[in-house]
């Protein structure tokens, strides 16, 4: 009988030890699934900021578009639209909820490339217009290509230090997605 008895708790001592191993790395593979789930929603919301941008790129006018203007007109919508479309998806804060605003001052320029970058919100987002892609087909037509960056801030990190105490590792990643579209005017 009390060998019995010893068997017993011995059995229950090593199922709380595996208990207590188990957890841990539950708890680590459930907030990876999570964060990594939660890191390609936000890929795919870039993508569509940036499909969006693409779209109404190519069908604004190039009548403004050359070299020498720092800050065209017709870039303007794109913008507009690339910035209400991570908004509306909830990348950004809303306008009228947060400090993000369409950035208005001018960007920068490499030819027929413009760099916008929105500042004000929790990490700053990137907005890549080229204007001048160029198809080498029969007959040639210019393209336009509009890319997005942000930087997704991955909560794993703090799973990690349940079992790791003091690990660390990066803790961004930027995400970048760019659409083409041929100009149609």
């Amino acid at each position: 009988m009390r060998r019995k008895k010893e068997i017993t708790t011995r059995s229950r001592g090593s199922a709380l030890l595996e208990f207590a191993i188990a957890v841990p790395l539950l708890v680590v593979f459930i907030v990876g699934i999570f964060d990594f789930s939660a890191a390609f929603t936000q890929k795919q919301k870039i993508e569509h900021a940036a499909e969006t941008g693409a779209i109404a790129a190519g069908a604004q006018t190039m009548a403004d578009i050359d070299t020498t203007n720092p800050n065209p007109d017709s870039l303007q919508p794109v913008v507009s639209v690339v910035f209400n479309s991570l908004a509306s998806d909830g990348v950004l804060p809303l306008a009228n909820q947060g400090t993000c605003t369409v950035p208005a001052p001018a960007p920068q320029q490499n030819g027929l490339k413009w760099t916008y970058q929105i500042n004000n919100c929790p990490d700053s987002v990137n907005i890549i217009i080229d204007r001048g892609l160029v198809d080498p087909g029969t007959p040639a037509s210019v393209r336009t290509s509009v890319s997005v960056s942000y930087l997704y801030h991955w909560r794993f990190n703090s799973a990690i230090q349940l079992l790791f105490p003091g690990a660390s590792y990066a803790a961004t990643t930027n995400v970048t997605e760019a659409a083409t579209t041929h100009n149609q005017l």
